[in-house]
């Protein structure tokens, strides 16, 4: 071989797809522990069957558990402590969690620190003991991946923005993936999390430690996604998440987790990092932060590697780097408002991420303010700016 580079693949989460198979697997929680700690949202969880269904599992198969519910939206890092707290107080000895990727990271950052003392100032540090909870994964949208990476993403208020908590002690033991909890899902949440799912693909590829085995899990992701479009538009036209069969629920949630694996071995880029900050900042949700973004990321990629985008642009089955831009915004409709001096701000922060190092074409703090400017300010805009 010539190329140099060392290729790692590793994935030792157990996945479990299909209808009601939490219910029809539950023998699967005894290799797990004695005592659960089932940590989610305060709401979703519940509305959508799925807490029922674990809850109804365990039972069955005669293990008690505590409830943790208080996951918000983007967890904070004292969330992650407070339900640690819980779960060694109740002698849990694991975790499942429920939900979108909220309660998936806090459930990890739970299950790391219920293990071992690890004091605030060294959470993101990467060292840490051998020990962690095992871990059981439910979840209820089709964008994350959460279930199958061994990542932990918190909101970190000193760093004013969102911080990754990176171990392979935080691959979940096992995943349940039943379509059926996504089915009433939204459409604005169907499609933001679809664009999340759709990025995590594409950063994979875009990422210098793509393989062969991610981008063919990658470009497999990208088509199945690409392919539920018209029935996102079609809802979006037609104002009901009803209009999504099944079939393509299954498909989107396959495509996320595929998506998922891509990034447990490729990791994210400096998309990401950007949407970080709109997230933090502006309360934009990650995957509609992550879909404003990526057109104008690609486009300083085609400037130096026009054969990378070319392979992601073909599993897209579009043309050009115009056309994914155009269908970004039939989905994602009006952007926000950020201002020239919110991009400046936004671009220094971005800067000191760790993803920006992981970009096959790395990008300097210029290019990542102009990347801000393309996305978010009009051609007349830039053109005062510039003047």
């Amino acid at each position: 071989m010539t190329n140099s580079v060392t290729y790692k693949y590793y994935m030792p989460t157990r996945i479990v797809i299909g209808k009601d198979c939490i219910t029809q697997n539950s023998d699967i929680f005894r290799t797990l522990g004695k005592k659960a700690l089932i940590v989610t949202g305060a709401h979703s969880a519940k509305r959508n069957g799925s807490e029922k269904d674990v809850k109804t599992a365990l039972d069955s198969v005669g293990i008690p558990y505590q409830v943790f519910d208080k996951v918000m939206s983007n967890p904070t890092i004292s969330c992650a402590y407070e339900g640690a707290k819980l779960a060694r107080e109740n002698d849990v000895d694991f975790i499942i969690a429920i939900g979108g990727g909220s309660p998936m990271d806090a459930g990890k950052a739970i299950a790391l620190l219920a293990s071992q003392d690890i004091a605030e100032e060294n959470l993101f540090s990467g060292n840490y003991e051998k020990k962690v909870l095992s871990m059981a994964f439910v979840p209820t949208t089709a964008g994350t991946g959460s279930e199958v990476t061994q990542y932990s993403i918190l909101t970190n208020d000193k760093a004013q923005t969102k911080t990754s908590i990176a171990s392979d002690l935080l691959f979940p033991t096992v995943a349940f993936l039943d379509a059926k909890y996504t089915e009433k899902l939204p459409v604005e949440t169907t499609i933001n999390t679809a664009i999340d799912a759709l990025s995590h693909a594409v950063e994979g590829m875009l990422s210098v430690r793509a393989s062969t085995i991610s981008n063919a899990l990658a470009s497999e992701s990208i088509r199945m996604i690409m392919n539920c479009v018209p029935d996102m538009l079609q809802a979006l036209q037609s104002g009901s998440e009803g209009i999504f069969n099944p079939k393509k629920r299954e498909q989107l949630l396959e495509a996320s987790y595929m998506a998922g694996m891509v990034i447990a071995q490729a990791g994210t880029t400096v998309v990401h990092s950007m949407g970080y900050s709109l997230t933090y900042f502006k309360d934009i949700d990650h995957g509609r932060t992550n879909g404003l973004l990526l057109g104008e990321y690609l486009r300083l990629v085609e400037k130096s590697q026009p054969e990378l985008t070319g392979r992601i642009l073909k599993a897209m089955e579009l043309s050009d780097i115009d056309s994914f831009q155009e269908l970004m915004r039939a989905l994602l409709g009006r952007r926000e408002d950020v201002s020239p001096e919110e991009i400046t701000q936004y671009s220094k922060i971005t800067m000191r991420a760790k993803n920006i190092a992981n970009c096959a074409v790395r990008p300097t703090e210029e290019d990542v303010h102009e990347i801000f400017e393309r996305s978010f300010l009009d051609s007349s805009r830039r053109s005062r700016k510039k003047g």
